[in-house]
């Protein structure tokens, strides 16, 4: 049975996309309530000033915190080297730096262009490696631009390579506006990975703006992708697509590849119930999530168990 990592990035990209600011309390209780529904990797959050991002001003302490449950993989992101260092010394197992491939984007961003945010790169991964802290890089805006536009898949491989050179040892091709498409995933992943390895190019991070983000995944898998994002209950993502959730949805993404019979380790059960805590620390939030919604199917346990 195929083993697929899911990486819960609710607690950063989630909570740093909408104004409430959940407490501390309530992110340890969904931290360790996820944990023991069987997420094995968690993005507790990031390590950005928090003048800029009052909603991630807690990150070292959820960093000490999540460090205590046994067998998760504490992971934040760094926005630069000076976050790089901050993730360091609270002792995450690994950290990750967007690297966006529209350069407007990284402009309008961190105000950093692609020569600028490769130092920065640079600077994090000997950082990271001086702790022997994993190091990953997301490619963010690799599938589009809404301030470029298309962004050229040729373009995303040389920044990937020069990234690879800088110090990446992992990669996250980030479907950050919700522009990708199956067909567009499965071309980006292979040349990525042919300029990389595959060894380097194991996770999406897909949106659900327009709908494709399950049938993004389904390409994904395909290519042989082992590791994806998501949110629970589709916290965060897009605000300028009313009605519609901008990251994956946690819940519909377990249903899916554990009914495919792949291997998550979460209990879809469990996972379900953790919703509340978010309902409780954030009643104003919409989430969503068609699985909450309709229920898991009535052989939705013959299924998992075939």
């Amino acid at each position: 049975m195929t083993e697929i990592l899911i990486s819960e990035v609710g607690p950063r990209d989630g909570l740093q996309s909408i104004k409430a600011i959940m407490p501390l309390d309530a992110k340890k209780r969904w931290i360790a309530a996820e944990a023991a529904a069987g997420v094995r990797e968690i993005e507790v959050g990031s390590f950005v000033p928090p003048s800029l991002l009052p909603q991630m001003a807690d990150t070292a302490d959820l960093v000490a915190f999540a460090r205590t449950i046994e067998g998760l993989n504490v992971v934040a992101l760094v926005p630069n080297a000076k976050g790089a260092a901050r993730a360091a010394e609270a002792g995450v197992h690994a950290m990750s730096i967007p690297f966006s491939m529209s350069e407007t984007h990284s402009i309008k961003n961190v105000r950093k262009d692609h020569p600028a945010m490769l130092a920065e790169i640079a600077e994090a991964a000997a950082i990271a490696r001086a702790a022997g802290i994993h190091f990953a890089v997301g490619l963010s805006t690799a599938f589009g631009c809404t301030m470029e536009g298309a962004v050229s898949e040729d373009a995303v491989v040389r920044l990937a390579e020069k990234a690879a050179e800088a110090g990446a040892q992992e990669f996250s091709l980030s479907d950050t506006t919700g522009y990708a498409d199956p067909a567009q995933v499965r071309r980006l992943v292979r040349k990525v990975r042919a300029a990389v390895g595959a060894e380097r190019m194991t996770t999406l991070h897909l949106h659900n703006t327009r709908g494709l983000g399950l049938a993004n995944v389904v390409a994904g898998l395909d290519e042989g992708i082992t590791t994806f994002d998501a949110s629970l209950g589709g916290l965060g993502g897009c605000p300028f697509a009313p009605g519609a959730s901008g990251n994956l949805v946690t819940e519909d993404l377990v249903l899916m590849l554990n009914s495919m019979g792949l291997k998550t380790g979460i209990d879809l059960y469990r996972l379900l119930e953790v919703r509340a805590i978010l309902a409780e620390a954030l009643p104003d939030e919409p989430l969503y999530g068609f699985t909450p919604d309709a229920g898991p199917m009535k052989d939705y346990a013959q299924r998992i168990a075939s």
